[in-house]
């Protein structure tokens, strides 16, 4: 008897099941690496500031799959939210796509993280510049607030149950509230936030990007979402 489909995996398409087996497994490799051998992968994929000696292209894809090693919520709640969202937006869309938009917008939170840094480097004092030369950014953060900026986009008025909130809320209120939050957050830049809010916005703004040219294109040739 095949009980596949009313297993976990089994009511997941195949790229938001895929995506978050990824991150879980190469979170357990960070937190074994960095207990046991003391090697922390974060030096080597995370995304460094691009004129860091630890800088290499390629992080700009490999540090979306990494998360903190030190605690298990962080890759925890972004998995979560790709759960959650992802295997809508997967339904909808179709694997191909979904995955494309996954990689981008989470590729171009990484490129607007870097233009912030970049920006804010050139107004600091040398060791405030640093402590930004040598930061090391990790998390698919980015591409989750891409994600839910599309979920709030194509269900705006689907109803969204937020803890600790005891109502529900819209989804493009939760997405447009959330995106200014983190405005916000990023505009105080507050001592002590480790938290990349514009990594964030980022994603929310390449997705918007993705999502804008799909439906021109689309259009054009008669196919609709």
């Amino acid at each position: 008897m095949d009980n596949t489909r009313n297993s976990f995996a089994g009511v997941l398409p195949t790229v938001t099941k895929n995506i978050i087996i990824i991150n879980g497994i190469i979170w357990l490799a960070q937190f074994v690496l960095l207990r046991r051998a003391d090697i922390d992968l974060s030096q080597q994929f995370g995304l460094h500031f691009v004129a860091s000696d630890h800088f290499r292209i390629y992080q700009l894809a490999t540090y979306m799959f990494l998360h903190d090693p030190h605690s298990i919520s962080h890759v925890f709640f972004n998995m979560f939210a790709v759960f959650m969202f992802g295997r809508t937006l997967e339904q909808v869309w179709g694997s191909k796509r979904f995955l494309s938009y996954y990689l981008v917008t989470g590729i171009g939170a990484g490129l607007i993280q870097m233009l912030v840094l970049f920006l804010r480097v050139q107004t600091v004092v040398p060791v405030e510049m640093f402590s930004m030369v040598n930061s090391v950014t990790v998390g698919a953060s980015g591409a989750v607030f891409g994600i839910l900026l599309a979920f709030g986009v194509l269900f705006p008025n689907s109803q969204l149950f937020i803890i600790p909130f005891p109502f529900p809320i819209k989804a493009k209120w939760f997405v447009i509230g959330y995106g200014l939050l983190e405005l916000a957050f990023g505009v105080a830049n507050r001592t002590g936030d480790n938290v990349a809010h514009f990594a964030h916005l980022g994603g929310m703004l390449f997705g918007i990007f993705m999502i804008l040219y799909w439906k021109k294109k689309d259009r054009k040739y008669g196919r609709f979402y």
